[in-house]
C-alpha cells in the first residue's frame, strides 16, 4: 500500500509536520521549566522532543532527515522553546497545557509518521507502528533527558491511542478517502482520545506478579 506523493499531499505533510515541531517543542520547554533548567536546557529538551521522533523515523526509512533537509523545522522548534521561555516569565501557564501540547505534538507526529511510511512504500503495519514511534519517541528523549520515566510507559492511553489514530487513518486511505480530510480526521480523533483517558484515567492493565 503506497500513497503518491502528490504536490497537494506533500504541502499538506508540510503543514502537519510544522505544527508537530511547534507545538511538541512546547511541551518539551514546559517540562524543562518544571525542572527549572536554563535557558540552554530548555532548548536542548524542546529540539530533542520536537525533532527527535522524525530524525529517527527517517533514519529506520533511509530519508533524508526532515529538518537537516529543510532548517525551518529546526528554526520553528528553536523559536517556539525561546517564545514559551519568555512568555512563561510574564505570564502564569497551567501545567495542565503541558498535558494539551503533548497531546496534539502525539496526534500531529503520529499521523505525519504514518503518511511518510506509506510514501516510502512501507507496510501498513509497519508505517501505523512507525507512526506511534514518530509521535511518542520525542516525549521519550524528553522525559530521559528529565530524569523521569517516560510518560508514555505509565500514563492513561498513550502509545495505544496513538497506534489506534494511524490504523485508522491507513483504514481511511484504504477506502480511497481524501487523505487531508482522513489525516485530519484521524489527528483529532488521536487528540481527542488522548484527552478523554488523562480526563477519565483510563490505561492498559499493568504488569503485576502474583503473590
Amino acid at each position: 500500500m503506497t500513497v503518491n506523493p502528490t504536490p497537494a499531499l506533500l504541502a499538506s505533510l508540510y503543514w502537519i509536520t510544522l505544527i508537530a515541531v511547534v507545538v511538541s517543542s512546547a511541551s518539551g520547554v514546559l517540562k524543562a521549566g518544571f525542572k527549572q533548567f536554563d535557558l540552554f536546557g530548555v532548548i536542548i529538551i524542546a529540539i530533542a522532543t520536537g525533532l527527535g521522533g522524525g530524525s529517527l523515523r527517517d533514519m529506520l526509512l533511509d530519508r533524508d532527515v526532515f529538518w537537516i533537509r529543510d532548517q525551518g523545522f529546526f528554526i520553528a522548534s528553536l523559536g517556539s522553546a525561546i517564545a514559551i521561555f519568555i512568555i512563561a516569565r510574564f505570564t502564569a501557564i497551567s501545567p495542565r497545557f503541558f498535558l494539551v501540547a503533548d497531546a496534539a505534538g502525539l496526534a500531529t507526529f503520529g499521523i505525519a509518521g504514518t503518511l511518510v511510511s506509506l510514501m516510502v512504500g512501507a507496510p501498513w503495519l509497519v508505517a501505523s507502528f512507525m507512526g506511534v514511534m514518530t509521535g511518542t519517541m520525542g516525549g521519550i528523549f524528553r522525559d530521559v533527558l528529565s530524569n523521569e520515566p517516560p510518560v508514555v510507559f505509565q500514563s492513561p492511553l498513550y502509545a495505544t491511542v496513538s497506534w489506534g489514530g494511524s490504523l485508522m487513518f491507513i483504514g481511511l486511505v484504504y477506502l480511497d478517502s481524501d487523505v487531508t480530510h482522513a489525516a485530519v480526521f484521524s489527528g483529532l480523533g488521536i487528540f481527542i482520545a488522548r484527552l478523554l483517558a488523562i480526563r477519565f484515567n483510563i490505561s492498559l492493565p499493568r504488569f503485576r506478579f502474583r503473590s
